[in-house]
Order: C-alpha cells, then sequence, then structure tokens
C-alpha cells in the first residue's frame, strides 16, 4: 500500500487535504483538513515508533531489535518524538512564536485606537503577520 504524501514536491511544506470522496455514493467533501501528525513522520520514524511500540517502550529492547547503540535508539527516539509536535523545546518556541503574534496585534489595535492607523492598513499588517 502506498503511503499518503505528507510534504510538497516543490517547496517541501506540509500538505492539507482539501478533497475526500466516497467510494459507494460518490458524495465529496471539499475544504482544508490537516494530515495526520504520524503521517508526518519518515518511513525510518515511523519503523523506530513501531518497534518501540512492539517493546513497550523499553529501550534495550528497541536497541536489541534494530542492533542499535542505547545512545543512537534515544536519539531516535527524541527525532520522533520532535516530529509529532511534542518536544518542550517545540512547545516553547510554538508559545513565543503565538506570543509575539498576539503583541504585534495589540500593538496594531492601540495605533487603530489613537488613530495612527486605519482599519485598512491594520487589516495590511495583519495579512502580513499571518503570511510570515
Amino acid at each position: 500500500m502506498k503511503k499518503l504524501p505528507s510534504k510538497c514536491p516543490s517547496c517541501g511544506a506540509n500538505l492539507i487535504i482539501t478533497e475526500l470522496a466516497c467510494e459507494k455514493c460518490k458524495t465529496i467533501v471539499r475544504g482544508e483538513f490537516p494530515l495526520n501528525r504520524f503521517l508526518l513522520l519518515s518511513p525510518q520514524e515511523e519503523n523506530f515508533l513501531l518497534v518501540f511500540l512492539i517493546s513497550r517502550g523499553n529501550l534495550k529492547e528497541v536497541q536489541e531489535r534494530l542492533n542499535i547503540s542505547y545512545p543512537t535508539a534515544k536519539s531516535r527516539l527524541e527525532e520522533v518524538i520532535k516530529s509529532l509536535g511534542l518536544s518542550e523545546e517545540e512547545k516553547k518556541e510554538k508559545e513565543e512564536r503565538e506570543k509575539g503574534k498576539i503583541e504585534k496585534i495589540e500593538d496594531i489595535l492601540k495605533k487603530i485606537e489613537s488613530g495612527d492607523l486605519t482599519g485598512e492598513e491594520a487589516l495590511k499588517l495583519i495579512e502580513e503577520e499571518e503570511n510570515e
């Protein structure tokens, strides 16, 4: 069975699903649906995760099954955690980005309130912020 592509072949960005279809009645549902985070794993990460689960989280057993060292097993586990967006470092970075966006929007709102910006100018700035 082929794996659903998760990265754009042109730029490497994550893909989204925009259409679902029923085989039986041919109903089509359109929209923007994010991919399941597990589809974003590389084949190596997917295999590691499978072995990790079969080994019930025992890294010593994982290293034996995959014939790798303990530090390599631990490193691969960290890669999987990061790829799934579960690392504390990544969570902190995301929170900081969101906090920065909120601060910029609050600044824009203050400028509207003081008359330094029009609604149109503010909307343009917010759209630019979203595209960054």
